[in-house]
């Protein structure tokens, strides 16, 4: 479990395809702070820590994640958000991110307003439903807050703050850019709920009435 709150810009020092998928060689300051079999997310993408150098950890990314997630764009030298998971202890600053990708959004315009921008993305159709204005959305393990949502164009927007800029791979952002999209973990645990229909004739909540609830 993760905050979306990144702590380090970190740098991809290797690339190796292997039978498993992609071993991913990532260069931290945050290294010292990692063990074997840590969770660590990397641009929003949880993985596992499999071993660690003076100056940098392995993680062994599979199959699935390349197709799901923007990892099989990723390049030698390209810069990566990261985040170490979260202690019970830890304050969560953010909002509840699992580092489990449902899927890619594509940035489709980038606003400056003042020192900040506003950007806008595509998200899949089938996610519009998960999208609130000013609710939550993990872009590339970013943390961030929904400014505006066009459900009928399948478009979201958020507000990026200099230092937020400054600190996360936003800044290498332009149109275009595939980052990793993670719909917020409340608003899928309550669809869940809605959705589930005990095996009783007597039970008046059904499908359709709640798919009616969702979209009116």
């Amino acid at each position: 479990m993760f905050t979306g709150l990144i702590k380090d810009l970190g740098k991809i020092l290797n690339l190796t395809r292997n039978s498993e998928g992609l071993l991913l060689e990532v260069e931290s300051s945050l290294v010292g702070e990692v063990e074997i079999d840590d969770s660590v997310s990397i641009n929003g993408v949880c993985q596992t820590v499999i071993r660690k150098s003076a100056k940098s950890f392995f993680v062994q990314a599979v199959q699935t994640t390349l197709e799901k997630t923007s990892f099989g764009f990723l390049r030698v030298s390209e810069r990566v958000n990261l985040e170490l998971a979260l202690r019970a202890n830890g304050r969560l600053g953010g909002h509840f991110v699992q580092g489990h990708v449902n899927g890619l959004a594509q940035v489709t315009a980038i606003e400056q307003i003042g020192d900040s921008r506003k950007i806008w993305l595509k998200i899949p159709a089938e996610f519009i439903r998960y999208m609130l204005k000013e609710g939550s959305v993990a872009l590339d393990g970013i943390s961030l807050t929904i400014a505006d949502v066009e459900a009928s164009s399948g478009k979201i927007a958020v507000s990026i703050i200099p230092h937020t800029m400054e600190n996360t791979v936003i800044k290498y952002w332009k149109v275009g850019t595939k980052v990793n999209l993670e719909n917020d973990i409340l608003a899928k645990f309550v669809e869940n709920l809605l959705l589930y229909t005990p095996h009783r004739t007597n039970d008046p909540i059904s499908e359709n009435n709640v798919k009616k609830f969702l979209t009116d």
